[in-house]
């Protein structure tokens, strides 16, 4: 149910912020419905005087707005590098390896997260876990000057990609955060994720996809039977 699920994700969100985070400690925050629980977690932990000192580095114009009103200080990657990332994930493998970018930001939560000393926690309620990734479209971020072309070269590799429309302005395409637009592409199944993340950034225009391989460090996942913890080193 709905409730249940919004559960989880604020479960999620909660549990990963009083496991990994620190004070004094630079995080990147994620963007998304239960990455926002996380950010709202931290400054809630800041207000009560929990943690001190910790900066955060936003993945999205969304996030830096959430976490300016929850009174999370802000910088970027040109000033520092963040300790992890805690952001969500549309589809968790059992190795980890992720689906993003549903959210629309994932050049952004990509660069942050790989950025990011101990790498990226993923934060998700059970509906996200997959035996295998490929369950739903996979992301990926293109370059607005011949977006045909480049949706023309995915299809190529055995997907079907169709442009992301704007949802508040019908006849639009969906506009990243960095002037880009995102070709959504239905894989029957994804069963090497690696290699299938090096032919799409092989395509010129291609500019990110939402493979994340190898950048979650753990992930912390809630749902009925309560919350649970995997690390990268426990695979």
């Amino acid at each position: 149910m709905p409730g249940d699920a919004e559960a989880a994700k604020r479960d999620a969100g909660f549990a990963a912020v009083e496991r990994y985070v620190e004070s004094g400690m630079v995080v990147g925050l994620g963007t998304g419905s239960t990455a926002s629980f996380a950010v709202r977690r931290i400054g809630e932990l800041i207000a009560a005087g929990e943690l001190r000192g910790v900066v955060g580095i936003p993945t999205s114009a969304r996030t830096a707005t959430l976490a300016n009103e929850v009174g999370i200080p802000l910088s970027t990657l040109s000033e520092v590098r963040p300790r992890l990332t805690i952001d969500g994930a549309d589809e968790i493998s059992p190795h980890l390896d992720l689906i993003k970018g549903r959210g629309g930001a994932l050049l952004r939560e990509k660069i942050v997260a790989s950025a990011s000393e101990e790498g990226l926690i993923v934060v998700a309620d059970a509906g996200k876990l997959f035996d295998s990734l490929g369950a739903g479209p996979l992301p990926v971020e293109v370059e607005t000057f011949g977006w045909e072309a480049t949706l023309e070269a995915l299809a190529s590799l055995g997907c079907e990609p169709e442009l992301r429309m704007d949802q508040t302005e019908p006849g639009r395409p969906f506009v990243t955060d960095g002037g880009h637009y995102t070709a959504d592409c239905a894989f029957d199944s994804i069963p090497d994720p690696a290699s299938l993340e090096v032919e799409i950034k092989r395509i010129p225009g291609a500019l990110e996809c939402g493979l994340f391989i190898g950048l979650a460090r753990a992930a912390v996942v809630a749902g009925e039977a309560g919350t649970e913890i995997v690390e990268a080193s426990t695979r």
